[in-house]
């Protein structure tokens, strides 16, 4: 009979898609994947390679009342999961942060069961914070892992943050850089917070790049709806060659074609920017979660692969002079890309799983 493995992902993407990528592996390997997650989770989950779902109670709360709420919410989530962990007999219980995998997880420590954290930003989470010294083993996705607790340290792993195969096939590809006279193709990404610096400083700072760089631009930009209009005008106004839309699916294939990428610094994107070895100009997200973004490009910027601009510093002027001159330069290109992909980890997806098998239960 295979082993079960519970992997217990909060309600984001940013939780939910390593998740994924590790389920899938192991259920390659011949494992059973159950799914614990809320009504949040479930929204990235129409594709999880999971036997069976588990929806478990889980919240959080502001003010004395808020806490005491979530606080009871959270122990009505851990008797559900102490019930499904005992049917399906689980050999080891994998989270991967947000406040659903509370609930998995501490019915397990309550059980014995082997237990693991993932962390995909470089600062642990709050939820994996918590629980981090008492689980047998952190995953770390970065090297510079910021909120350790005191005495954890050495049960922390640098495995990298699991990527999608289509993304992992990238780290194989060379990068070559526009040859003078050829198209130059710039990505733009993650507009969907802070929508005003990408989808508005973004278009105005390439429009306003010297014409020799500006004529060659072949721009595709994602843009929240309410904001797609006024990115189209200001690219349409400076004869740049630019698709905008709300969404592309076909990640892969554009982050295999770019030349630069423009964007957030979530754990995903820095992750998946490492392994395809492109060069990109990063500007964190300023209110994320103990400014986490800003430590997770920290590895793509050590490494020489990223222009890292802080929210506030971000003007349309200081954008351009740093398009200008990382485009105006093909040999810059070059040795960014080399530095991003020397900062990636692109075989976090095998190193996690092994991880799992060594720490669950013995068939």
């Amino acid at each position: 009979m295979s082993r079960v493995c519970v992997v217990a992902a909060g309600g984001t993407g940013g939780h939910m898609f390593p998740a994924e990528a590790l389920a899938r592996e192991l259920a390659a390997r011949g494992w059973r994947i159950v799914l614990a997650t809320d009504h949040r989770g479930e929204q990235y989950a129409h594709a999880f390679p999971a036997e069976e779902r588990i929806a478990l109670d889980a919240a959080t709360g502001r003010g004395p009342i808020g806490m005491a709420k979530a606080g009871l919410t959270i122990v009505r989530g851990v008797f559900q999961a102490r019930a499904a962990l005992k049917r399906l007999d689980a050999a080891v219980v994998v989270g991967f942060g947000g406040y659903p995998s509370a609930p998995a997880l501490l019915a397990a420590l309550s059980q014995r069961r082997p237990t693991l954290l993932h962390e995909q930003n470089a600062v642990l989470g709050r939820t994996n914070r918590w629980l981090a010294p008492y689980v047998g083993a952190v995953a770390s996705s970065f090297p510079n892992l910021q909120k350790v607790p005191e005495g954890v340290g050495a049960r922390v792993s640098l495995i990298g943050n699991p990527v999608r195969a289509d993304i992992r096939a990238l780290f194989d590809r060379p990068f070559k850089a526009p040859a003078p006279g050829e198209p130059i193709r710039v990505l733009v990404t993650g507009g969907s917070q802070g929508a005003r610096i990408l989808s508005e400083t973004a278009p105005r700072a390439l429009a306003a790049l010297p014409e020799a760089i500006r004529s060659r631009l072949k721009v595709q930009q994602q843009s929240r709806p309410e904001t797609l209009e006024a990115a189209r005008k200001i690219y349409l106004d400076a004869a740049i060659d630019a698709e905008v839309a709300p969404f592309f699916r076909d990640m892969a294939q554009r982050l295999s074609a770019a030349h630069l990428v423009i964007g957030r610094a979530g754990a995903s994107t820095c992750s998946e920017l490492a392994v395809a070895g492109l060069p990109s100009v990063l500007i964190p997200l300023k209110i994320a979660m103990d400014d986490h973004q800003r430590f997770n490009a920290a590895g793509l910027a050590d490494a020489g692969g990223a222009e890292v601009i802080l929210e506030d510093a971000v003007t349309v002027e200081r954008l351009t002079a740093v398009l200008a001159a990382i485009l105006g330069d093909p040999a810059r290109l070059e040795a960014m890309s080399r530095g991003a992909r020397a900062a990636a980890l692109p075989d976090a997806t095998r190193s996690l799983a092994d991880m799992v098998e060594s720490a669950a239960r013995p068939a």
